[in-house]
């Protein structure tokens, strides 16, 4: 029991220095296959629609390839293959979304693909479990489980949405020389 209570202090601890304003959380929400996912809001620069990426070889599964932004390679991220979600996409490829992460969080010109992006939300510091996040130790990338009340057929259940440390889940991926100008 005392894990429990080492991995929820660490949880809140985390959680805390995220983007936490006065007790409350704000994420960009997206999905991938049937799962709700969240990230900190501030970790976010913009949405893109898919473009055409181009692969490139010798990098990790992961690894989708760059895109032209405005000028600037990024390399895109295929986020189901970083988490070894091995379910299909139920949407065609051409109209997930792109999101281009803030180069200060996480070092490199970046961006996430995933099926769609939901909204951007606000939840308060009571609606997050930081308990389940230590089922894997290894997985550090969990911040906590989101809970959100939402009615279904009369009935009110907790919608769970994965709150994901995107700087942490990126932290052991070398960018290296291709993302100097």
């Amino acid at each position: 029991m005392a894990q429990t209570g080492a991995a929820t202090s660490a949880g809140q601890a985390k959680g805390a220095a995220h983007s936490s304003h006065n007790g409350r959380i704000e994420v960009v929400e997206f999905s991938l296959g049937k799962e709700r996912f969240a990230i900190d809001l501030f970790d976010v620069r913009e949405v893109v629609e898919y473009t055409t990426i181009t692969k490139l070889p010798n990098v990790p599964p992961y690894v989708r390839g760059i895109i032209d932004l405005r000028g600037d390679i990024t390399t895109i991220i295929d986020l189901k293959d970083r988490l070894k979600i091995s379910e299909k996409s139920q949407v065609a490829v051409e109209l997930s979304r792109i999101i281009v992460l803030d180069e200060k969080a996480v070092g490199s010109k970046v961006g996430i693909l995933v099926d769609d992006v939901t909204s951007v939300s606000t939840f308060e510091e009571n609606q997050v479990d930081y308990t389940t996040a230590s089922i894997n130790n290894e997985d550090t990338s969990i911040i906590g489980i989101i809970k959100r009340k939402v009615r279904v057929k009369e009935k009110e259940i907790n919608e769970l949405i994965i709150w994901l440390d995107i700087r942490q889940l990126l932290k052991d991926i070398n960018f290296g020389a291709r993302q100097e100008s």
